[in-house]
């Protein structure tokens, strides 16, 4: 992939919303490694720059959901704006930008035999907060104006997953970001229509 390519159209798209603070997050995701991060340790996208190339495909998704929604449900654009799409699909991950750590594994080549490979592992000392949360609190801490449905969108981009299911109040604030707020659900499909089509590998088909 061409990271200099998709770091350029990642900043058109984020300077196209003409948010307040976007600046000053795009030198802190400079700060961060935001732009040569992986997306995962040992699954989609896990290489050099592959969170920003999940981040555009994630935004590339939720615009097409949106569109789409939109020509069912007409009054959705009253409530979701594209500047809010791309927001909150665009930095949703936000979070992973300093946690994963080069490092030699081990995997198995095409003879069936155990090999060193390069890689990454994941570590959270640098800011144990969580996921999506995590992802907010450093776009609120780098300057970045949100809105209430940006913030949600990111803190439950994760579905289900992202809910601690001992806990009565994560699942009833989920269940009532999603009723609320559109952009909440428009997030969360789109980063799994990246995650599982987009992104897709015939090596992780051979897995399975």
């Amino acid at each position: 992939m061409d990271i200099q390519k998709s770091k350029q159209e990642f900043l058109e798209l984020l300077r196209s919303t003409g948010r307040d603070g976007v600046e000053d997050l795009i030198k802190g995701l400079e700060d961060m490694g935001f732009f040569s991060a992986p997306a995962s340790a040992g699954h989609h996208l896990n290489k050099e720059g592959g969170l920003l190339k999940h981040s555009l495909n994630t935004c590339r998704a939720a615009l097409m959901v949106w569109e789409g929604m939109k020509a069912l449900e007409p009054g959705l654009e009253k409530e979701v704006g594209r500047d809010n799409v791309i927001i909150a699909s665009l930095l949703h991950d936000v979070c992973k930008s300093d946690i994963y750590k080069r490092s030699v594994k081990k995997r198995k080549n095409a003879l069936g035999i155990w090999e060193d490979c390069e890689g990454y592992k994941i570590s959270y000392r640098d800011f144990p907060m969580g996921h999506g949360e995590k992802s907010v609190i450093l776009l609120l801490c780098n300057g970045l104006e949100m809105t209430d449905d940006e913030m949600l969108a990111v803190r439950w981009h994760m579905g289900a997953w992202g809910i601690n299911m001992n806990s009565f109040e994560d699942q009833r604030c989920y269940d009532a970001s999603q009723k609320l707020y559109p952009l909440v659900v428009i997030v969360q499909a789109a980063d799994s229509l990246a995650a599982n089509i987009m992104e897709r590998s015939g090596e992780e088909m051979d897995e399975l």
